[in-house]
């Protein structure tokens, strides 16, 4: 027989206290080697780059400042004038780009790839100096003059018009033409020559292979290399400076002349804004189109 303490039932017995569970200890997070290398750029670019930019947007903010200058007529014209000339220069460099680009591609010449590797160094240049070449050839003491008045003893020559926004023009397209002659010819280089050989065995006219072969091979380089002359023709300054274009200002020299010339610091700050605002939107605009590109 069981005695009354065996006759406990197991349920009946006190349940053992569970170990206790040591609490988890959260490892520390350590910074990746690559945010802390990041972090003297960051700051060096926040010092001369973000840190003035933030004092113009600061400066252009004095009250009253946007509407007086745009409500001013020399804002306006400023804006018409870098507009236009900015477009101007952008469809003349891409027309002459495309076909000079066409010429050095597909049609063989002596010295084709010496011309080549010139477009490369020209893209160095600084742009004052196109513009001298410029002035030193149709200035107005300039070679075209001096034949001019050599040949028909005239006290003058007919070469004005560099001091005129023709002028700026014709500089500008000059200088950012091979800026579109670059990725045409990288586009050119990509095109399957046996393409060109079928359409002209099947009796294809050149201008005919030309807009139905190569025009289509080669819009997303006109679209990236048109995109990148307008945004440096929209902040270009030095070759409106040097053609001596007194009659013609545009938002940069604008800038310069409130600043330098005036003192009227608001002023300048609020062109450089929209001047930077119209740029910023023009360079993604050309990031988009380079992407597309391949670029």
């Amino acid at each position: 027989m069981t005695g009354p303490a065996e006759s406990v039932t197991v349920a009946e017995r006190p349940a053992l206290a569970p170990a206790p569970v040591p609490a988890r200890t959260t490892p520390a997070r350590r910074v990746p080697a690559a945010a802390l290398w990041s972090l003297p750029p960051v700051a060096v670019l926040a010092l001369v780059f973000l840190y003035p930019l933030a004092l113009v947007v600061q400066e252009s903010l004095e009250p009253g400042a946007y509407g007086r200058v745009f409500g001013s007529d020399a804002f306006r014209e400023a804006l018409s004038t870098t507009v236009w000339l900015a477009v101007g220069a952008t469809v003349g460099c891409l027309v002459l780009g495309f076909a000079l680009a066409l010429i050095i591609a597909f049609v063989p010449f002596p010295g084709g790839k010496a011309v080549a590797k010139f477009i490369d160094v020209f893209l160095s240049f600084p742009s004052f100096l196109i513009t001298l070449a410029l002035l030193f050839v149709y200035g107005t003491v300039g070679m075209a003059n001096g034949v001019w008045t050599d040949v028909t003893g005239a006290g003058s020559g007919p070469f004005q018009f560099l001091t005129t926004p023709w002028g700026v023009l014709l500089a500008e397209i000059t200088y950012f033409t091979p800026f579109v002659m670059r990725p045409l010819l990288a586009a050119f280089s990509q095109i399957d020559t046996a393409q060109l050989e079928v359409a002209s065995s099947l009796g294809a006219k050149p201008a005919r292979i030309v807009r139905q072969v190569i025009l289509p091979e080669a819009l997303p380089a006109l679209g990236a290399g048109g995109s990148l002359v307008l945004v440096m023709c929209l902040n270009e300054f030095g070759i409106v400076l040097f053609t001596g274009a007194k009659d013609v200002t545009t938002l940069p020299m604008l800038v310069y002349g409130k600043a330098i010339l005036e003192s009227d610091y608001p002023a300048a700050c609020v062109v450089a804004v929209v001047n930077i605002a119209i740029s910023v939107g023009l360079y993604s605009l050309y990031r988009m189109v380079s992407r597309r590109v391949g670029a």
